[in-house]
């Protein structure tokens, strides 16, 4: 049984939404509208960095705070759009000196630091291909994706060079590395001995030496619509990693979707919790966001519910951007700590990077005062394609509607539509701004991702009867047990609706008599986890006729399983082919992206 529908959430925001009237945008909506949102060169050309920093400094916003950052030892900086202006060209021009040519690929390998924002700004004012890296990235990972790349730079630290000194005899094409000084960020240039400082490798630079010696202005490149900005790398179940390659015209639908979706505008101080080694870091913490005029907080340290909370009351942060899995994480903390902190800022809350469960968009009613708003989008897509908004109901559970000039639908393996609650392939009709480019070097695969001008997302959905779509799952994860397909989303939605369960995934284990039987793997509340051996039995039980009675006699996990974590990317998605694989002896596939903690 779906969740009651939350009506319209406008009435919650202390102003009216960006996107007051659904129907009628969607409706009267073109992108060629839209361009009017940007600044452009002569000759139909832009660049997304300018875009997103330069031109808000040359404007009554060039003292505003573009950057709120914070350290995990808790050292606080700002950061203007005038100075990440000045900072950023400084950047693009050591690129220039270094004779990087539009086209070369530099990427970054830090953590969530200044630096990072401040290069990939840089390398995109140049015209270079800026790629981001997860700093938990070992070498094996770092070789896959700076040899496939053919990257002519790095950007570091000292620490997480000891990484790539490991593989750099292999990489043929890496000429410099540079290395940030995290003690000196501000202000570097009276740091002279940082300034004077040499390295002890002809091939290696430092950051803050290398940006004193340049200019602060730069001429940035006027790039085509359609020539690369950024790239990045996607894990699948076999194979390398590939590398996905995004435009500068990205920008128009990361912009449109941040204002219509995230409801954000230049007012706003806005948290996304996001890794920029991930296209949600960079299209809304960089992108859309700065295009928008809102400020940004950055923070460099780990999840923990108070220190998150105090973040969002010490930033007074409007708008926040976070995972299903920090969601739950929170939820599992309780209300009362909620209590602790004024919250009051808040006015409009978002998920990203799975499906969210329909109680974790209720509990921020309970919590905030504000329900969640998720949506659904992936890294190929390069921005948010279907989404719930403000002005329109919330249905729990819901991926909700496809943003303004984007055509959705479900249809068969052959790109046929599919009727109205029918079970299918989630298609969307190509052309929106931020579709990937191309996947890097192979042009087949590229190719495989459309069906009779459908791009296949490779997610099986449905579409009811007002038009909200909704996730079913991957298409490899749906289960065929006794004859039915079940969305293992839809058994986990009703698994952590259960008193003692915190977080749940399931899969789909062979079976005879059945074709598949559903297994969960469960993560239980910190009380119960302490008593799960002497109960394993009454509890399993117990969940199970839980979960026959919230769904169908068929649609139980025949199997559950009790685990302390369970496997996710750096973006908090579970990763469900990895427990298929360890269940059944299987073959990993690439797991470079999985989180340390699993």
């Amino acid at each position: 049984m779906k969740p009651k529908i939350i009506r319209k959430t406008k009435d919650l925001l202390k102003v009216p939404p960006n996107l007051a009237d659904y129907e009628k945008t969607y409706k009267s909506f073109s992108w060629n509208g839209a361009e009017a949102e940007l600044d452009w060169f002569p000759g139909k050309r832009l660049n997304a960095a300018y875009n997103a920093v330069d031109r808000n400094a040359q404007n009554e916003r060039k003292n505003k705070v573009a950057l709120y950052w914070e350290g995990e030892d808790g050292t606080e900086i700002k950061y203007t759009f005038a100075e990440l202006s000045a900072l950023s060209s400084r950047f693009a021009n050591v690129l220039k000196k270094l004779d990087i040519s539009r086209g070369n690929r530099v990427f970054i390998f830090l953590p969530r630091v200044p630096e990072l924002f401040i290069s990939f700004l840089g390398i995109l004012k140049m015209g270079g291909i800026a790629g981001t890296l997860f700093a938990a990235f070992g070498e094996q990972a770092l070789l896959d994706r700076l040899d496939n790349s053919d990257a002519k730079i790095l950007i570091t630290n000292t620490e997480l060079k000891k990484r790539v000194d490991k593989i750099k005899d292999k990489l043929s094409s890496l000429e410099k590395i540079i290395l940030i000084d995290e003690v000196n960020r501000r202000p570097f240039l009276q740091e002279q001995k940082l300034i004077n400082a040499k390295p002890r490798e002809k091939d290696t630079l430092y950051y803050y030496c290398e940006l004193a010696k340049v200019a602060d202005k730069t001429k940035i490149a006027e790039m085509r619509p359609t020539d690369p900005a950024f790239m990045l790398y996607t894990s699948g179940t076999t194979g390398k990693p590939k590398g996905v390659i995004h435009t500068h015209r990205a920008i128009l639908h990361e912009h449109m979707t941040t204002k219509y979706v995230l409801d954000l505008r230049e007012d706003d101080t806005y948290w996304c919790t996001a890794d920029p080694g991930w296209v949600t870091g960079i299209a809304y913490e960089i992108l859309g966001t700065w295009s928008n005029g809102a400020s940004t907080l950055i923070y460099e340290g780990r999840f923990d519910p108070d220190k998150w909370y105090s973040l969002l009351e010490e930033y007074k942060i409007t708008v926040w951007y976070t995972a299903p899995t920090a969601i739950r994480m929170l939820m599992a903390a309780g209300n009362d700590l909620v209590k602790k902190y004024n919250l009051s800022s808040l006015r409009h809350l978002c998920s990203v990077g799975e499906p969210l469960n329909p109680e974790a968009v209720c509990w921020g009613l309970s919590a905030f005062g504000r329900p969640f708003h998720d949506n659904w989008w992936q890294t190929e897509t390069g921005g948010i394609l279907i989404a719930n908004y403000p002005c329109l109901d919330i249905k729990p559970g819901s991926m909700g509607k496809p943003v303004p000039g984007v055509v959705a639908g479900i249809v068969d393996d052959e790109g046929n539509e599919l009727g109205i609650n029918q079970e299918g392939n989630l298609a969307i009709r190509p052309g929106w701004p931020s579709m990937m480019a191309k996947i890097w070097r192979r042009p087949k695969k590229y190719q495989s991702y459309f069906v009779n001008n459908w791009y296949m997302s490779g997610d099986r959905a449905l579409k009811d009867k007002d038009g909200y779509f909704w996730f079913i799952g991957r298409a490899d994860d749906v289960i065929k047990t006794s004859g039915e397909r079940v969305g293992p989303f839809e058994v986990e939605s009703a698994l952590v609706e259960h008193p003692d369960i915190v977080e749940a995934a399931v899969i789909g284990k062979p079976d005879v008599m059945r074709g598949e039987i559903i297994k969960a793997f469960v993560v239980l509340s910190q009380e119960k986890r302490a008593r799960r051996k002497e109960q394993k039995e009454k509890l399993i039980a117990n969940i199970q006729t839980f979960i026959k009675k919230k769904l169908a006699g068929h649609a139980y996990p025949r199997e559950i399983e009790f685990v302390d974590t369970l496997p996710k990317t750096r973006s908090g998605k579970i990763m469900r082919r990895l427990l298929k694989a360890q269940e059944l002896g299987l073959p990993l596939g690439d797991t470079s992206t999985m989180t340390k903690e699993a």
